[in-house]
């Protein structure tokens, strides 16, 4: 059993408890039978379709085009990613995905982008892709190479590859980043929205990973988009791209959490029953150290990611220093609590089909995409820096 009691931190109302009941019942009863391993493809299509019909994705999108909240609730993602992560990783991965791949259309698309893309994704009949990775170009976006130049009045060809990018394969619609120019670096890069049947598009390459979920290289051979499917305006790309991360970024520490708590119970179910020596093996005090380790790495990083949450829900305009310490710790400590839950389930902690061995190699990837742990310490340093230099300025103007 998975101790729900965080749902009573002031962080949460009654419509966020609501939420998670109704996200717990879904997983309860219909993850098992969606979710197989060994066919990616189908089990992600079928996960969203059964999300878009139990109504979940409606926190993928705003109210005025179904969802239930007037912007996105990223707490709401929150508990949705940690819920399902606890019960499998693939049902997780699809419910995301169709957050990010429409976040961006969600915060600067135009009306007639939302009207096309946001109803069918919400109900699950589409599926959703985020493309900005490139083979040179991953935690540095300012890098992309990938081009799109002006074709016409009214439209732009984009030419150039992505890579890594989820639900590669399988979506209906990609957002993509390219350069376009209008000024060096970061400055230049504008946001497109793509329909995986455009001419030109195709799938180089399918990438198999420890944790198999649909991931692709695309490739874009010329491939001729109206202007009136660019997020925002020109040169705006970086700018969409960063905001939409803003807002995903938490929500990966949540899924990482979800596999963190499944650990954890897990852990203690197996140590409270399994005997050694005569007697419980939780009874051990080299056991009991490795349980509160873990407890205490669980509650630290839903602290850090539901006050990221939180803090965004509030009105912040920007959480990239809560986001980024919510994303690197929860990651981190994910990483740390699973292998102590694979150390104490013995043998069985590493028996392929096991659920300690699934979220062992689920957890991994947590800790490289959307902004390696690396990326978010520069981040985070960045910031404090920058903290530090305007307190001290400010002070400075006070005297």
């Amino acid at each position: 059993m998975t101790d729900l009691s965080f749902l009573d931190w002031p962080f949460f109302d009654d419509g966020h408890r609501a939420f998670a009941a109704r996200v717990e019942a879904f997983a309860a009863a219909e993850v098992a039978g969606l979710a197989d391993h060994h066919d990616v493809d189908g089990s992600c299509r079928q996960l969203v379709a059964a999300l878009g019909k139990a109504g979940l994705l409606r926190a993928a999108v705003p109210a005025s085009h179904g969802g239930l909240h007037e912007r996105l609730d990223v707490r709401s993602l929150c508990i949705a990613r940690e819920t399902l992560a606890r019960y499998n990783g693939l049902a997780d991965f699809a419910f995301a995905m169709q957050g990010l791949g429409t976040g961006s259309i969600t915060l600067a698309g135009s009306d007639e982008l939302k009207d096309r893309y946001l109803p069918p994704v919400m109900r699950g009949e589409k599926i959703a892709a985020f493309a900005l990775s490139e083979p040179e170009a991953g935690s540095d976006v300012a890098a992309l190479a990938t081009v799109a130049e002006a074709d016409g009045p009214d439209h732009v060809r984009i030419t150039g590859e992505k890579t890594w990018i989820s639900n590669g394969g399988i979506a209906d619609h990609y957002v993509v980043f390219a350069r376009t120019g209008e000024a060096p670096g970061a400055r230049g890069l504008s946001a497109f929205v793509v329909d995986a049947d455009a001419a030109g598009f195709s799938v180089k390459e399918r990438i198999d990973t420890v944790a198999p979920h649909p991931l692709a290289t695309l490739a874009f051979d010329g491939v001729r988009v109206p202007v009136s499917a660019r997020l925002g305006r020109p040169g705006e790309g970086f700018k969409v791209a960063m905001a939409t991360l803003d807002i995903f970024r938490s929500t990966v520490g949540a899924a990482a959490l979800g596999f963190a708590r499944r650990a954890l119970a897990d852990t203690l179910e197996h140590t409270t029953s399994r005997q050694l020596f005569g007697a419980p093996l939780a009874d051990l005090q080299l056991t009991q150290g490795a349980l509160a380790d873990m407890v205490a790495d669980v509650d630290a990083a839903a602290l850090l990611v539901y006050r990221a949450a939180w803090t965004k829900d509030m009105g912040a305009p920007r959480v990239t220093r809560e986001a980024a310490l919510a994303k690197m710790v929860a990651t981190e400590n994910a990483q740390k609590v699973v292998d102590r839950a694979v150390q104490l389930h013995g043998g069985h902690g590493v028996r392929v089909g096991c659920k300690m061995e699934e979220l062992y190699r689920d957890v991994r990837a947590l800790r490289i995409y959307e902004g390696a742990t690396e990326i978010q310490k520069i981040v985070i340093a960045r910031q404090a820096i920058a903290d530090h230099a305007a307190r001290r300025s400010s002070a400075a103007a006070a005297e």
